[in-house]
Parts: C-alpha cells; structure tokens; sequence
C-alpha cells in the first residue's frame, strides 16, 4: 500500500503564492504539521519512506524520519510542478493579468503549461514513474511530496487527465488504492 502526504505550510501558502520549485522551508504553522504528521503515520508501519527533495518537503520527511527511524530516500520525480515565469507571483496577480491561463491552472485542465516551466502532462509522467517504483518497492510506503503531484496522481489513477480541482491540505496523508 502507499500513502501520499503533503508537506506542512509555507509562508508562501499562507500569502498565495506559486511556490512551484522554489526550495521554500516550512513555516512555524508547517512544522507543527509535519510533527503531526509525523505523529499519525507512527502507527501505519510503514517499511519505505520516499520525499521530494524541495526543502518543504524535506523538512516534512524529516520529521517522520525522526519519528519512524525510517532512511529517507530523496527523488526529484517528486517535485513539485516547475511553475516557470509564474513562481514566486501571487494568484491574485496571475489571475489579474493573465485569467484565461489561470483558470486553466485552477481547473486542472490537462493541456495547462506554466509559461516557461512545465505542462501538467510533463509533470504527470515523471509523478507516476516514481509511483510506480514505489509500488515495486517494499510496502506499505509514504511518499512526501506536493499538492498537485497528490491531485495527479489521484486524477491519473482514476484515468482522468490532468490534476483536478481536489483541495489537498497541508499535513495531508492520503492512501492510494
């Protein structure tokens, strides 16, 4: 079985920002979530423990490393979308000067690219390589990792394109069926 979870929160959460690949750390709300988190996946026993190495992620990992006594193993396929142009703005900008592209972001449509990063579909091939080693690996498994690689995978499963609109919160874990 593997389990997904979402790092804890970031001041760029908090502000929304496009974090994309930005190596941004936890905020002190978001260390308490991954303490939590930490805390609830204890009883899971959990043999594998794999993380995206964006530093908010890390951080989340970390704290469950140190909870599980479980070695982390790092891989970038785990990332978050690279945002391009658009990491660091805020939504509200981005919805102001470019709305048809943002609603697309906001709508998952499988066809969106950030203007100068990475499509969802790009994005979408490399998450569900990494789930897939994952599910060849030893089990039960966590992977660490973002909220659009959770909603991709999720969409991806159910043979949906593209990553939806489901709301993934901060400190999340989610099993995958």
């Amino acid at each position: 079985m593997i389990y997904l979870a979402r790092h804890g929160q970031t001041a760029y959460n908090k502000e929304g920002r496009f974090q994309g690949q930005r190596d941004i750390p936890l905020d002190e709300t978001g260390l308490g979530q991954a303490q939590e988190l930490a805390q609830r996946v204890v009883g899971h026993g959990f043999v594998e423990l794999r993380a995206s190495p964006l530093r908010r992620a890390r951080q989340t990992a970390q704290a469950v490393a140190a909870a599980t006594g479980l070695e982390i193993q790092w891989d970038e396929r785990l990332m978050e979308t690279d945002a391009g142009d658009w990491t660091g703005r805020t939504f509200v900008e981005i919805q102001a000067e470019a709305p048809e592209a943002f609603q697309a972001f906001v709508d998952g449509d499988p066809d969106f690219g950030f203007p100068g990063g990475e499509t969802f579909y790009e994005q979408g091939d490399r998450v569900m390589k990494a789930v897939a080693d994952a599910e060849a690996g030893p089990q039960p498994a966590l992977l660490v990792c973002h909220a659009v690689v959770i909603r991709l995978v999720l969409s991806l499963r159910r043979g949906e394109a593209g990553p939806g609109r489901a709301e993934i919160e901060n400190g999340a874990l989610i099993p995958l069926d």
